[in-house]
């Protein structure tokens, strides 16, 4: 059976987690970051391979997974949140979101979307990260978040160095370095690195030239 792209799993039911996601809560708001390398098994398929989706006016997803089922469902929940708005007169929390994500995957759980999300970013209630699996068990993360076969290094990184306090700004730095981490010891990722800050004041996808003067900072 031929494989399809992929940034965890292929058709074969062999894992390949070839991506490092990861997510911060901070006092302040949320950032989130990735890697850009997409595999089929120990193939590059692409090194520009789009991971964070807006999904809301403050809400981004990570998405680890297959990459038709990660772009269908980024462009489905996106219009599920613009109806929500549309029929309820108010934005949706990210609460709603995830459970509205929650529901729609668990609804396929024998056939399932290949995928690995996390849902986060900031509204009436604060800053809030949900990590979703395959079959629709949502878990809220009160601080960090890591995914991907990159995860381990990520953590390491995070853990280190994460406080409750931490600003946004110091938290996009900490994101950036687990992802750099991450890629200098995990073979199926790498190619570049995506990060968003979201507070309440604007979502906001950084530009590459401010990420490689953050990478620059630690890089060796």
């Amino acid at each position: 059976m031929p494989k399809r792209a992929i940034l965890g799993e292929d058709m074969e039911g062999k894992i390949y987690k070839g991506t490092t996601t990861v997510g911060l809560v901070c006092k302040d708001g949320v950032v989130m970051a990735t890697e850009k390398r997409a595999t089929m098994g120990s193939f590059i398929a692409s090194r520009t391979a789009k991971k964070i989706y807006q999904v809301g006016d403050r809400i981004a997803m990570t998405t680890a997974g297959s990459v038709g089922d990660a772009q269908f469902l980024a462009r489905l929940i996106r219009v599920e949140a613009n109806l929500y708005e549309i029929r309820r007169e108010k934005k949706p929390s990210i609460r709603a979101i995830a459970t509205l994500t929650s529901n729609l995957l668990n609804s396929y759980r024998f056939y399932p979307y290949i995928v690995q999300l996390l849902i986060g970013g900031i509204d009436e209630e604060g800053s809030k990260i949900f990590s979703i699996d395959p079959i629709g068990g949502a878990i809220e993360e009160k601080d960090i978040v890591a995914t991907g076969s990159g995860s381990l290094t990520a953590y390491g990184v995070l853990e280190d160095r994460f406080s409750p306090i931490i600003s946004v700004k110091e938290a996009l730095e900490l994101a950036v370095r687990a992802i750099f981490s991450a890629m200098k010891r995990d073979s199926s990722s790498g190619d570049g690195i995506d990060a968003v800050r979201i507070t309440e004041e604007e979502y906001y996808q950084l530009k590459p030239e401010e990420l490689d003067a953050i990478v620059s900072k630690f890089k060796k």
